[in-house]
């Protein structure tokens, strides 16, 4: 499940890619697919150690270009251990809400970022993650939970403020927004209530066969209550002065 458009970056052969706060991989995988170098970095040494595996498991069936390279890296994202405009996109997928010293985290990720490259950064939109916050404490008041609900508005100036570029914005995910919303009243630990468990086969089924109906309700339903949102920006490129 991609909340990432990779078609919009241009993600392909040669491209230097880095998914901060890769999680479990998604968007690496994805990059590492297109031909991309890769670098998935994150602070969980569990997780990366499950992205590592899958690297391998790619390359040996072929799901990658033989010339792209991927490597897992356990690290800061306020403290990146790369140089100044070392990648050509940057990704930054459902991590800000979590750090509690985002300005850093934000002036860390555009640092990194080419002049002329790109820089998305998602997080949870304000109206859905709002409802699940007030239906539960237990959804954001744990160790390494959300500590802050953004209004895209907001966040884009905050980035648009450290010199990028604002292209474009995306929702995606509606289908999820009514899951978290059932997990928050019944239990967000509450895996095995009937309703839950049976949501959730919904959207796995729909991850798998993706059918017109599911697909067409949650591009229908993106706009008013997707799940996360997606703001897309450009780094400008330095131009030199002529002689």
């Amino acid at each position: 499940m991609l909340t990432v458009d990779f078609d919009r970056l241009g993600v392909g052969p040669g491209t230097r890619v880095i998914d901060v706060g890769c999680g479990l991989g998604r968007h690496s995988f994805e990059a590492y697919r297109r031909g991309a170098d890769v670098v998935a970095f994150d602070q969980n040494a569990d997780d990366l150690a499950q992205v590592k595996i899958m690297f391998g498991a790619m390359a040996e069936a072929g799901e990658a270009p033989g010339h792209a390279t991927a490597e897992a890296v356990q690290g800061d994202a306020l403290a990146l251990p790369y140089r100044d405009g070392e990648f050509d996109v940057v990704i930054a997928s459902e991590i800000l809400e979590h750090i509690p010293s985002d300005e850093r985290a934000i002036a860390e990720l555009v640092r990194i970022t080419a002049p002329g490259g790109a820089l998305v950064v998602t997080v949870p939109r304000w109206l859905p993650e709002r409802i699940c916050w007030l239906l539960s404490d237990e959804y954001h008041a744990n160790e390494g939970g959300h500590v802050r609900i953004y209004q895209a508005d907001a966040l884009r100036t905050k980035i648009a403020g450290r010199g990028m570029r604002f292209v474009r914005s995306a929702h995606a995910h509606a289908l999820h927004s009514p899951y978290w919303w059932l997990k928050c009243l019944v239990g967000v630990s509450n895996e095995n209530h009937p309703v839950v468990s049976g949501y959730h086969r919904m959207l796995v089924w729909d991850m798998m066969k993706r059918p017109w109906l599911t697909r067409f309700a949650e591009s229908a339903l993106d706009p008013l209550i997707g799940k996360s949102v997606a703001l897309y920006f450009t780094k400008p490129a330095v131009r030199r002065a002529a002689f």
